[in-house]
């Protein structure tokens, strides 16, 4: 007598349509919350960007040091997914994505509407195929991973190095220029990894509460990265005012 594989083989490919499901579903949920994210802080950019009090008042004296690092101290310290309910996530997302809109206000001054407009579509462009890439290939990009880790660290010094430097009257442009094109691969890596790291993590077993925080998480992570590609784009091609 033949074993009945039927019911089995019915049961692995209901599951596998599940967790197909499953992950669709979670990866969309993402990409929509870092997306609010990016608008966010495109409206914020634009309503302070255009408004000469609102700029003067974040931007135009030593404040703007606390403004341009604040994102820093909700990434470090207000950003907790292990610890923080869905929802403490969502406020902490909510507020550093308008702390990153005022802290990005001034490009509306440095730089031509036409060129911030190219540089948004760039990024979106190369953001989009990268992620595609990330979920797509069956390549393990962790050793991308850990590059992109170090080269943004090395960014992240340089920056504070060329920032310091020019405080004291000293040229700092081409220094910049370099940093974003490393800053610009960098960043590229680690969407393609981050991209497939959010796949791999998505376990429908964790429940809806854990998956949610890992979603929030695996947003903030993408919406970083796409700012940051989106910012050394617009400075290696944008013109200036």
């Amino acid at each position: 007598m033949q074993p009945d594989n039927f019911g089995y083989q019915s049961s692995v490919t209901r599951a596998g349509a599940n967790v197909d499901v499953g992950l669709k579903n979670h990866m969309q949920s993402v990409y929509n919350r870092m997306t609010v994210g990016v608008l966010l802080t495109a409206v914020t950019a634009w309503i302070v960007g255009n408004s000469p009090a609102l700029l003067n008042f974040f931007l135009g004296g030593p404040q703007m040091y606390i403004v341009v690092f604040a994102p820093l101290a909700v990434l470090w310290f207000g950003f907790r997914p292990e610890r923080m309910a869905p929802k403490q996530l969502m406020l902490s997302f909510g507020v550093l994505s308008i702390l990153y809109g005022i802290s990005f206000a001034s490009i509306f001054v440095l730089y031509k509407l036409p060129s911030i407009a190219q540089a948004f579509f760039m990024a979106t462009a190369l953001f989009a195929g990268l992620s595609i890439f990330g979920y797509t290939t069956k390549k393990n990009l962790d050793a991308l991973g850990t590059f992109s880790v170090m080269a943004i660290m090395g960014v992240f010094i340089l920056s504070i190095g060329t920032m310091i430097t020019a405080m004291f009257g000293v040229q700092t442009s081409m220094m910049q220029t370099i940093i974003s094109g490393i800053g610009l691969l960098a960043f590229s890596g680690m969407t393609a990894y981050q991209t497939q790291t959010t796949k791999e993590m998505y376990r429908a077993s964790y429940g809806v509460d854990a998956n949610s925080r890992a979603a929030w998480s695996a947003a903030l992570n993408l919406y970083v990265s796409f700012i940051a590609m989106f910012q050394y784009i617009l400075h290696l091609l944008g013109n200036r005012n």
